[in-house]
């Protein structure tokens, strides 16, 4: 028997406990999952794969309580307990008294036909959904254990390692002369990138970045119980999988919305995570990172078709392959970046016009409001009480907050993203600092101004509730006596919506849809 063949002792036990339980199994590569009533029991199968070691009973032990462990996190009303299987193979008990020889991680069942995946498959994920992760993720993200400097993990030799493992395994089952030359020229891009971003790796382990995240984190760990998106099913079996960046661990998921096809959502989630957190200068592993997440997804890929016998299963899966491959290839190639900054008045919708331009042209908004707030230690939807030019508003406070703002674009444009930064910019020298960083990247400039009728700007403002922006009828009639009005110089590059109109965002794709 092969070390990553399950026994006969265990097949025995399998089917006795499925017969005494009328249990449904679900089996994988590396467990049995038995259904009934209301809860599940997975049991490791014993095994050995290397990353992997589930070979002896101690350890599977070892390993349902890290599962219990990592996965009351995230959903503790699914994880119950870790119960002992006692009797004999053929005579089985689940959570019987005496000896164990056998652990069974027990959960609660969720409904079928709930899973992400599944609602992606039918074209049916929302808005809601990705909210809901960006948020879920974003806090789980800031509260989790943080990797110490001399722990092994997460260091860049380490990051390129696995980044190199996938090559070992995708390329002596690849059969097309096009796959091989594809796959070589993302290796050469991925030897390249790895040396020139280790030092950064490094500094990021150094300051916390490397944290014990979810691991796997796809669509199809991710189910809706009530309304309440749930994340399940991190990686138990190996902590190098689990300490990783939290860049890594976006990636995935970014990955994983683009295969289904949801690009516009992979940003939405992508720029609400930021929001969340503010770790835009995390963006200069990101095309990295997707990478590595499209290569491994391409890689499972392939693994998974070696072993079907069905040949049309067979021909799906390598079409995933394909996708999976495309979509490394995809960020290893440089694309057109541009720098947009929004211009006008509290009310007139920069926002919320700038965060559907971000989701249709695959951009990042860095949103003023929050970024000022994040700057002076207050949560985006904190109330700080401060008046027109006081507090957070003085003068010096607004300087502050631009040439920060600037340092967080000229991050993302130097990651290769188009960049749209959100702001009201109203003085000249607020729009000639971003003016100046967009020649000095060489990318094109351009100023959105948003225009609305006094009626609708008021209106917009007290209807506000939750947001960041803590603006007034007072400060919009602030704004309007003290804005300094776009000189000849900036015309050629403005670009005006007025957002009273239903096309509004028809307007901006016309003027930046190229840059999807």
């Amino acid at each position: 028997m092969s070390n990553n063949t399950a026994p006969d002792s265990s097949l025995i036990l399998i089917k006795a406990l499925s017969e005494t339980n009328a249990c449904d199994i679900i089996e994988t590569h590396i467990s049995w999952v038995l259904l009934t009533g209301q809860y599940a029991y997975k049991i490791k199968k014993p095994v050995n794969f290397g990353f992997l070691d589930f070979s002896t009973l101690e350890k599977r032990r070892f390993y349902c309580n890290e599962e219990l462990r990592l996965n009351r996190r995230l959903a503790s009303e699914l994880y119950l307990d870790v119960v002992p299987i006692t009797g004999t193979p053929d005579r089985p008990e689940l959570g019987g008294s005496g000896v164990a020889i056998e652990y069974a991680v027990k959960m609660t069942r969720f409904p079928p036909g709930q899973l992400l995946s599944e609602h992606a498959k039918l074209g049916q994920l929302n808005t809601d959904e990705i909210d809901q992760l960006a948020e879920i993720v974003s806090g789980f993200h800031q509260t989790i254990e943080r990797t110490g400097e001399s722990s092994p993990y997460g260091n860049s030799a380490n990051i390129k390692h696995w980044f190199a493992e996938n090559f070992e395994h995708i390329s002596p089952l690849l059969i097309l002369d096009s796959q091989k030359q594809q796959l070589q020229n993302i290796q050469q891009w991925g030897d390249s990138e790895g040396h020139k971003q280790a030092e950064l790796m490094q500094y990021r382990k150094n300051q916390g970045y490397v944290r014990e995240c979810h691991g796997d984190l796809h669509l199809g760990n991710m189910t809706l119980i009530n309304g309440k998106v749930i994340l399940f099913d991190c990686i138990e079996f190996n902590p190098m999988l689990r300490w990783i960046d939290v860049i890594s661990e976006v990636a995935f998921l970014f990955i994983d919305l683009l295969h289904f096809g949801y690009d516009r959502y992979a940003y939405r989630f992508l720029n609400r995570y930021l929001q969340h957190t503010g770790d835009y200068k995390g963006s200069a592993l990101l095309r990295y990172y997707l990478v590595y997440r499209a290569l491994v997804r391409a890689k499972v890929s392939l693994l998974r078709m070696s072993q079907q016998q069905d040949d049309a299963a067979a021909k799906q899966t390598l079409c995933e392959y394909a996708t999976f491959a495309d979509l490394a290839e995809r960020f290893t190639k440089r694309r057109q970046t541009v720098l947009i900054i929004t211009h006008g008045y509290s009310g007139s919708g920069k926002s919320t016009m700038a965060s559907q331009l971000a989701e249709k042209i695959g951009a990042f908004q860095i949103r003023s409001d929050i970024e000022r707030k994040r700057l002076f230690g207050y949560r985006a939807n904190a109330q700080t009480d401060s008046g027109i030019d006081d507090g957070l508003y003085t003068q010096e406070a607004s300087l502050k907050t631009y040439r920060h703002l600037k340092d967080l674009a000229k991050a993302v444009l130097e990651a290769d993203f188009p960049v749209i930064i959100d702001a009201a910019f109203l003085k000249t020298g607020q729009r000639d600092l971003f003016r100046q960083l967009a020649a000095d990247c060489g990318v094109p400039f351009h100023i959105v101004t948003f225009q609305a009728s006094e009626q609708e700007l008021c209106k917009r403002i007290n209807q506000r509730h939750g947001d960041a922006s803590e603006a007034t009828v007072a400060v919009l009639h602030q704004q309007q006596q003290s804005a300094q009005p776009l000189s000849e110089q900036e015309l050629p590059s403005v670009i005006t919506v007025n957002t009273d109109s239903d096309n509004a965002l028809e307007t901006l794709l016309d003027c930046f849809g190229h840059y999807c």
